[in-house]
């Protein structure tokens, strides 16, 4: 008569078997974790890179430059004809005293190399900071010719074409990070499953008694199985919590230290790291112990 075994009793069999053989055990779970660790911080390096990319590609700002020894109404002049422009979106006046500032901030504990300048020697220049509506190339080339025509403009600084160049790089850049990823996870697989296949390994003897005395292959299988998704959870969850840490600590000193680079959120993050690591921890945990056990069950 045919006998049938519950979940529940391949589960103990699964948590036995781990425990016997704890060392290998450790030693899947340890190696599972570091890949798993090493991917998502790849694949979180090449989100924010693309986010970066994707923000210098829409940069839409123009700075202009008043010539020196400029007088406050010819100043406000320049303005004026500044915002009458048709492509001109917002303008922000930045005065000398402020770009002095600005310069100050900027260079933390060399701020003191500029204690001598003052509001009567300051060098710098009134400037416009100019965010302007259409992104078109014909309009902007347009827009930074009038600015160029306006009577006290000493020069401009436009970053279109090197937004332009970064957006046309773009797609081979990602390309070339996306590979690296598809390279690394294939790495990776094959280091996971060929510990996991030690594992079993180091269990033959085991797995020979037991066709010996008419274990079925599902009997032999299905333990093994529930060891691989026990190891791919246990590897996740501790790749999630070390990643989560990680990142956690990349977010706080960039907002921090490098306030220029834009950093997605945690919360932005932390389902993709969920799901990805499940996905991949437990199919590769399930795939190394099947693919394993296939070579003794057919000797």
């Amino acid at each position: 008569m045919k006998r049938h075994y519950s979940i529940r009793f391949f589960l103990e069999q699964a948590f036995k078997g781990l425990t016997r053989n704890s060392v290998m055990s450790v030693a899947s779970i340890a190696v599972l974790m570091s890949c798993l660790i090493v991917l998502g911080s790849f694949s979180l390096l090449i989100l924010n890179i693309n986010v970066n990319l994707d923000k210098i590609a829409e940069l839409n700002e123009i700075m202009v430059y008043c010539d020196y020894e400029l007088t406050e109404e010819q100043i406000t002049e320049i303005e004026k004809s500044i915002k009458s422009l048709e492509n001109v979106g917002k303008v922000s006046r930045i005065t000398k005293d402020e770009s002095l500032q600005i310069m100050k901030d900027e260079s933390g504990e060399y701020a003191d190399l500029y204690s001598d300048i003052t509001a009567e020697n300051n060098p710098l220049c009134d400037s416009f900071e100019i965010i302007y509506k259409d992104l078109d190339e014909t309009a902007v080339f347009n827009l930074e010719a009038e600015l160029r025509n306006i009577e006290g403009v000493r020069k401009i600084n436009s970053v279109y074409k090197v937004a332009k160049t970064i957006d046309n790089l773009k797609s081979g850049v990602m390309l070339v990070f996306i590979w690296f990823l598809v390279i690394l996870f294939v790495v990776s697989i094959f280091v996971i499953i060929n510990t996991i296949k030690l594992a079993v390994y180091s269990r033959k003897n085991e797995i020979t008694v037991m066709r010996y005395v008419g274990a079925t292959n599902g009997f032999i299988t299905y333990p093994f199985i529930f060891e691989g998704i026990i190891i791919g959870g246990a590897a996740s969850a501790l790749a999630f919590a070390i990643q989560s840490y990680i990142y956690t600590y990349v977010v706080k000193m960039a907002a921090t230290d490098m306030q220029m680079i834009s950093i997605l959120t945690y919360k932005e993050v932390y389902p993709l790291l969920i799901v990805g690591f499940l996905a991949i921890g437990i199919l590769t945990g399930v795939i190394g112990s099947v693919a394993s056990l296939n070579k003794y069950l057919k000797s």
